[in-house]
């Protein structure tokens, strides 16, 4: 089973009982739970000396590495929650994508997917395929003791993106043109990618990961009706797809606040929300029945201790009365954040809500 197994009749590991796994499953927890996307990067110092010389990619692969990569803001932050280190583009890579993520530009696809032909490019994820993912998350569950670890992947539309463009894109227009104009190629191009996310979920989760987050950045970029329609069915495979482990589904993205409810009908049991609407706007949009993740803005993180303070107790507040609430930024953490920043944020955040 999984490492959040419990009333199903498996033995509950260390983490089971964890304030972040309470609060993603919408229990009473001791203070809200926190952690923060992209906490293992490039704000930390000593993030960037690890890394020094080291591609991304690279990094990805190399369990000893990720494992420390992972734990640093766990020992410097005393977050609630670690979070795999890796990229989205991973189990692309591993599948013989020819990509690379070049520094200030982000992943590069050097044949991006335009034809029917060109799906040949995406065979079936194997556990061997990345076996340095089962290695990683073996020492870090080994280390991490109570506190939970976070699996994560990107969500097809967001993975579709990136090979139908060729790298980032403001605009969508070659993926959007072939969702509009040639909708089949963009269903199976989607199915597809489902079933590699999630192969490499599970891949996690039987490694030991306690929970898994699926980030689809750039949905919002999307209608809500063009969602529904194109992207919903694939992410809802990719979420029902490892329903039966038990372990709680984190769904986010960013400028989604109109999709909010739909991200949750997707299969999410959180659902992450960005800065943009208040949380409890986002309650009334998403429904009964989920717990919600977020939404400081990051950039407040620039601004001074007593606006981080006045800030941080404006989301609390709206997050009164939730189901489950687990403290999050908006967004990843921005290169240039002042770590201490982020280590007084937590603690503010579980003295203030300690019950």
């Amino acid at each position: 089973m999984s490492a959040n197994a419990g009333p199903s009749g498996h033995q509950p590991t260390a983490p089971y009982n964890s304030a972040f796994l309470k609060a993603c499953r919408r229990e009473p927890v001791p203070h809200t739970p926190v952690w923060f996307m992209r906490q293992a990067g490039r704000s930390l110092p000593e993030y960037l000396k690890v890394r020094e010389g080291i591609g991304m990619l690279e990094s990805c692969m190399r369990p000893e590495l990720v494992k420390e990569i992972t734990l640093q803001p766990v020992r410097r932050h005393h977050v609630d929650a670690a979070i795999y280190f890796s990229d989205i583009v991973v189990p692309l890579k591993a599948i013989g994508i020819d990509l690379d993520i070049k520094p200030g530009v982000g992943p590069v696809v050097e044949k991006p997917i335009r034809s029917r032909a060109d799906l040949a490019q995406l065979r079936d994820l194997t556990p061997e395929d990345v076996s340095y993912v089962t290695e990683a998350i073996g020492l870090l569950t080994a280390e991490l003791g109570e506190t939970p670890l976070i699996g994560f992947a990107g969500a097809p539309f967001t993975l579709a993106s990136y090979l139908v463009e060729g790298g980032p894109s403001r605009t969508y227009e070659n993926a959007k043109a072939m969702m509009y104009g040639a909708p089949e190629l963009w269903a199976d191009l989607l199915d597809r990618l489902a079933d590699i996310t999630a192969a490499f979920l599970k891949v996690q989760i039987e490694a030991g990961a306690s929970a898994v987050q699926l980030f689809d950045s750039w949905a919002g970029a999307l209608s809500p009706a063009d969602y529904r329609r194109s992207v919903l069915p694939a992410s809802a495979k990719v979420f029902e797809a490892v329903a039966g482990y038990g372990v709680p589904r984190i769904h986010f993205g960013v400028g989604t606040g109109e999709l909010l409810g739909l991200m949750g009908e997707a299969g999410a049991d959180v659902v992450g929300v960005d800065w943009r609407v208040p949380l409890d706007e986002a309650a009334r949009r998403v429904g009964p029945g989920k717990a919600l993740q977020g939404n400081l803005d990051p950039t407040v993180l620039f601004a001074g201790t007593e606006a981080v303070e006045t800030k941080t107790r404006e989301v609390l507040d709206t997050a009164t009365g939730l189901e489950g609430h687990v403290f999050n930024l908006g967004h990843g953490v921005m290169p240039s954040t002042d770590p201490d920043a982020l280590t007084r944020l937590v603690e503010y955040v579980h003295t203030q809500t300690a019950r």
